[in-house]
């Protein structure tokens, strides 16, 4: 794997996921393409491009203005858009997936790598690959959750109701216990969240139930996307809010607290340490490489 120029027959491109949140990914390390909301649309367009659910714009942070200011922090800024075109704080997923990308790419060492986002700087680290070459799970220090309020939050799909908990990883996150996974409907829409004003720029909302002791399940949509796969973000809120749930709070206890979340796609673990950071492990994984025929890039500019 390479992360050659973007001039050489076309753009290069890759695929990816993390318990099957999938990615287009696209080298860009200087900053030269230009790339839209309706480029990003098209690429992760299913039947029409690469499909995913959102892109990974891979970048050196003084190249970006989004992310110069962090450029001593972190040497690659991770561009993420979801898949409708509209720019996001952060994916944890898509970071797992990232961070991999760079070792595989040659373009960082496996260990603990920082990345800039749009949420600061975060520390991803990639565990070495096990004999047999399995890749190791990349754990994200998410940093921490806030929890801004304000009370009274609700979800509502048809005509069911349930209160929910206003979490935020650096991106904001409505998290609401049910009894089945089933009354969360289909999820191509929007859930409905009050009171109005509560989430101006939008809201991803997950739907959580119980599976066994600090064991949940989730489904979730995001927003910008619909429903997904799983989202690491997501998982992290979900493990924040069934914490203080169960009274665990790290922080008034002093002992870390670890809750397994499984999600459509797979099966993620979240950390919970006294001082506030939030860590998530999981796998990622790099499915494909190939360039995109230059014709249809240079219609997408055009568009």
């Amino acid at each position: 794997m390479s992360a050659s120029s973007p001039q050489q027959h076309g753009v290069p491109f890759f695929k990816g996921h993390g318990t099957q949140n999938d990615f287009v990914i696209l080298p860009d390390p200087d900053g030269a393409l230009e790339i839209g909301p309706e480029t990003v649309a098209a690429l992760c367009d299913r039947r029409a491009g690469i499909g995913g659910d959102g892109l990974l714009r891979v970048v050196r942070s003084a190249a970006d203005p989004a992310a110069a200011a962090l450029a001593d922090r972190a040497e690659w800024f991770m561009d993420y858009r979801n898949s409708d075109g509209s720019v996001a704080e952060m994916c944890g997923n898509g970071l797992r997936v990232f961070a991999r990308f760079l070792v595989e790419a040659g373009l960082a060492k496996p260990g603990v790598l920082a990345v800039a986002t749009r949420s600061g700087v975060l520390a991803a680290t990639v565990a070495e690959a096990a004999e047999d070459g399995t890749p190791g799970d990349v754990t994200i220090d998410m940093g921490r959750a806030r929890l801004p309020g304000p009370d009274g939050i609700e979800v509502a799909v048809g005509e069911r109701r349930w209160p929910a908990l206003n979490v935020n990883m650096g991106n904001p996150h409505a998290v609401a216990f049910v009894e089945s996974l089933d009354h969360a409907g289909d999820l191509f829409t929007a859930p409905l969240t009050s009171p109005a004003g509560a989430y101006p720029e939008g809201v991803n909302v997950e739907f959580v139930v119980d599976r066994g002791p600090r064991h949940v399940a989730m489904r979730v949509h995001e927003r910008g996307s619909g429903e997904t796969r799983s989202c690491g973000t997501g998982a992290c809120a979900v493990a924040v809010a069934a914490i203080r749930r169960d009274g665990a709070d790290p922080a008034v206890t002093g002992e870390a607290v670890a809750y397994t979340v499984d999600v459509l796609g797979g099966r993620l673990v979240i950390t919970e340490h006294p001082d506030g950071r939030v860590e998530m492990a999981g796998p990622a994984v790099i499915v494909a490489e190939g360039r995109l025929d230059e014709r249809w890039w240079a219609s997408l500019q055009r568009s």
